[in-house]
């Protein structure tokens, strides 16, 4: 690896350990460069964590993608969703430091529009193969409207999700209680919308 990538791996372990307060000293000591490479090769440590946060969320999409392929022979849509949330948990419990990153990089947004367009492009794409998951098809057999409304609603179950279990673990929900969750929501909001 050369510098570039050597200070891109070495950022994404501070964002693990660390979070968005990661230092120059940090990356760079991660990275085994000199720290005036991140400012060669990045042009700031803003710039850097940026790209690092980016790639990480990536690496956690893809992780949950590929459970989310081995849990499709699951029996029934029912075991694929409670199979989902336990992969969820389990990422949250393996990288509880880079789902701290991640709600600092939503602060940083506020200030820093790369970051902002960032985590709305993530956004966006993720609703996506959140809908298709929930849905049980491929991505691209996802509507837009399914996408919108679907995905939408599973992307604010799992940041919600990840931020219980970031905050208080000992009392967030698992994946049984979610699902008794959205039985008796629905129950209750398609009950009285009936009468």
């Amino acid at each position: 690896m050369g510098n570039r990538e050597d200070l891109l791996d070495g950022a994404v372990r501070c964002l693990k350990d660390k979070g968005w307060r990661s230092t120059v000293r940090d990356i760079a000591a991660a990275a085994g460069v000199n720290h005036a490479a991140i400012g060669y090769h990045f042009g700031s440590r803003e710039a850097l964590l940026t790209e690092a946060f980016n790639l990480a969320m990536q690496e956690w999409g893809d992780e949950l993608g590929a459970a989310g392929a081995r849990l499709a022979g699951e029996a029934s849509p029912l075991e694929r969703y409670r199979g989902f949330w336990e992969q969820v948990i389990a990422s949250v419990l393996a990288h509880r430091n880079l789902w701290v990153a991640s709600v600092e990089a939503a602060v940083e947004a506020e200030r820093n529009q790369r970051v902002r367009d960032l985590i709305a492009d993530a956004i966006a794409e993720a609703r996506g193969g959140l809908a298709a998951g929930v849905l049980g098809v491929a991505e691209v057999d996802v509507r837009p409207g399914e996408v919108r409304s679907v995905g939408s609603v599973q992307m604010a179950l799992v940041t919600g999700v990840l931020m219980q279990w970031v905050i208080d673990p000992d009392r967030a929900p698992g994946p049984d209680d979610l699902i008794e969750g959205l039985k008796a929501l629905g129950g209750r909001l398609f009950v009285a919308a009936d009468q």
